[in-house]
C-alpha cells in the first residue's frame, strides 16, 4: 500500500521520465543527474528490479515499494531524485501518484512518446540490442501509457536528446551547470 507520509522538503525536486523499452529514458536520466552534479539522486527501475531484485515485472511484486521507498529516501535527505523506467501506469501509476501527493517539493512527470518503429529502431543501436529481440521489444510496448496528471508532458520522439534534456531543465528549473571536477573523488585529510 503506498505511503502518503510526507517526504521532501519544498526545495527538493521529484522529476519522473516515463516510455517504453528503447525511448532514451536511462540517457536523459543520467544526463541530468550528471549536469546537475552532486545532490541528484538517480533512481532506476531496471536497476532496482532486474539487478537488485532479479525480480519480472508481474503482478504482486516488490520492485514498486522499493522504488518508492529508495524516492523517499533520497528526497528525505534533501536530495532531487530523477526516476526513471518504464513504469506502466497499472503497476506503478499509484505509487507515483502517492510520491505526488507526499512531497513537499515540486513534483514533474515526463513521458516519452515513442513510436514502435522507432523503438526498434533505436533499440538497434543499444549495447542492450544483443539481451532483448525485436519480438520482445514488440511484446512490452504500451502505447502512450500515460498516467492522466493534468500537467503530465508528453515529449513525441522528434524531440533529440539535448532538446529533450534542455526541455526537462527549464520545465523543472532543474539547475545543469556541474564541472567535470565536481566528480572527482573527495580527498581526505590524513
Amino acid at each position: 500500500m503506498p505511503d502518503d507520509s510526507p517526504i521532501g522538503t519544498p526545495s527538493t525536486m521529484l522529476i519522473v521520465i516515463r516510455g517504453n523499452s528503447g525511448a532514451g529514458k536511462s540517457s536523459i536520466a543520467r544526463q541530468l543527474q550528471r549536469r546537475h552534479g552532486r545532490g541528484c539522486a538517480l533512481v532506476e527501475q531496471d536497476y532496482l528490479r532486474r539487478v537488485v531484485l532479479r525480480e519480472r515485472d508481474k503482478p504482486g511484486g516488490i520492485a514498486p515499494a522499493l522504488i518508492e521507498q529508495t524516492v523517499r529516501f533520497a528526497l528525505d535527505n534533501q536530495y532531487h531524485a530523477v526516476l526513471e523506467g518504464i513504469l506502466f501506469s497499472d503497476k506503478y501509476g499509484p505509487m507515483i501518484a502517492s510520491l505526488r501527493r507526499a512531497h513537499r517539493g515540486a513534483t514533474h512527470v515526463f513521458y516519452l512518446d515513442v513510436s514502435l518503429e522507432e523503438t526498434l529502431r533505436r533499440h538497434a543501436k543499444r549495447p542492450q540490442a544483443t539481451e532483448f529481440t525485436p519480438d520482445d521489444m514488440r511484446t512490452w510496448y504500451n502505447p502512450r501509457d500515460l498516467l492522466g496528471f493534468h500537467d503530465e508532458h508528453v515529449i513525441p520522439e522528434t524531440s533529440s536528446l539535448e532538446a529533450t534534456i534542455a526541455r526537462i531543465a527549464t520545465v523543472t528549473e532543474l539547475s545543469l551547470t556541474a564541472r567535470d571536477e565536481d566528480f572527482l573523488p573527495e580527498r581526505t585529510a590524513r
